[in-house]
């Protein structure tokens, strides 16, 4: 029995090699299906989502995993497969998490960093000589590749699955990601023990404090702007803007005061604090909070109004949309003419 399921697993690894583009495509397919599906098909993402941390599991207990069929049943399974099915997951678990963040980055910041690294990823893994020649034998790259691509699974996954608010979800996603890189630091460095351990848990605390003040360099990957406006009228019937302007008098600004609307997209059963936060020449002049709910294909509408602006308005304005913990949904930008002095 042991060398006949020997036999099939090797005959599947040589098929796949034989047709490399197959599970790479798969990984793509399935996860544009995930990202256009969230919404109307919840379940069938959330399915995706868990058979793709279930690979990190396996991942996670390889070795475990490995002596278990060596001892129960004689099975030995050969190293090249181990690697392939390492690459595999890493192709599928990037495929799957790229189109989240395809979609939700703010291609003008440095959010296109973080999504840079991640399409470059994706292309080391299924680029074979890269992969196992160039990548492969350095332990410390190979770590962090590993360690990004769980990270960027977790940061779709969660919300999917436990229907976290994005910055909970960042929070759980970088501590597993940083906990589960502890097998392979541990491996990697050959002091003596007492010292081994000492650097391990300094790294991982270090990897952690850059994770967290990155975040602003993360994009939301389940939240993302439909539709943006800023207006001095909403329509209370079609809860829409009623006139939309890029730029405005200052004399304009305080008579009307100005709306920020925001369509928000986030997946079924997600409840989201975030926060317009009002900026003059870089400077902030105000943070407004408020709640969307998950669910409309077309996005959750909510708008701000601000009345109050500085004796002198005129120049360049942002609005930016930021999750609870910083995160950049999106931003907003008008001009004010001239610099009549505003309402207090």
């Amino acid at each position: 029995m042991p060398s006949t399921l020997k036999t099939h697993l090797l005959s599947l690894v040589a098929l796949v090699r034989r047709y490399p583009g197959v599970i790479a495509a798969f990984g793509f397919v399935s996860g544009v299906a995930s990202f256009f599906l969230v919404e109307r098909h919840e379940g069938f993402a959330r399915v995706i989502a868990l058979a793709m941390l279930l690979g990190w599991v396996w991942l996670v207990l390889e070795r475990a995993l490995s002596e278990l069929l060596t001892e129960r049943f004689g099975l030995r399974l050969p190293p090249g497969l181990l690697r392939y099915a390492t690459q595999m997951i890493h192709q599928e678990s990037l495929f799957f998490a790229l189109p989240f963040f395809l979609a939700s980055t703010s291609w003008n910041s440095g959010q296109a960093v973080f999504t840079g690294c991640l399409i470059v990823a994706a292309l080391v893994a299924l680029t074979d000589p890269i992969y196992y020649k160039r990548l492969a034998p350095r332990r410390w790259l190979f770590l962090t590749y590993h360690t990004l691509t769980l990270f960027a699974v977790l940061l779709v996954a969660m919300p999917l699955i436990l229907h976290l608010p994005t910055a909970r979800s960042y929070e759980l996603a970088l501590g597993i990601a940083v906990l589960l890189a502890f097998p392979s630091l541990l491996g990697s460095i050959t002091l003596p023990r007492w010292w081994r351990g000492v650097l391990v848990v300094g790294l991982m605390l270090a990897l952690g404090g850059v994770g967290w003040l990155a975040r602003l360099w993360v994009p939301p990957a389940t939240l993302r702007l439909t539709e943006v406006a800023l207006a001095t009228v909403i329509d209370d019937v079609s809860r829409a803007p009623d006139n939309r302007l890029v730029e405005i008098d200052a004399a304009q600004l305080a008579e009307h005061g100005l709306f920020a609307y925001t369509a928000i997209q986030a997946p079924l059963g997600l409840q989201e604090r975030i926060q317009h936060v009002w900026m003059h020449e870089g400077r902030e002049i105000d943070r407004i909070t408020l709640d969307i709910h998950g669910g409309r294909a077309e996005g959750y509408r909510a708008w701000t109004r601000k009345q109050n602006f500085p004796p002198a308005p005129g120049g360049r304005w942002q609005v930016r949309v930021l999750t609870g913990d910083e995160q950049m949904i999106g931003t907003l930008r008008f001009r004010v003419r001239g610099s009549a002095t505003a309402v207090p």
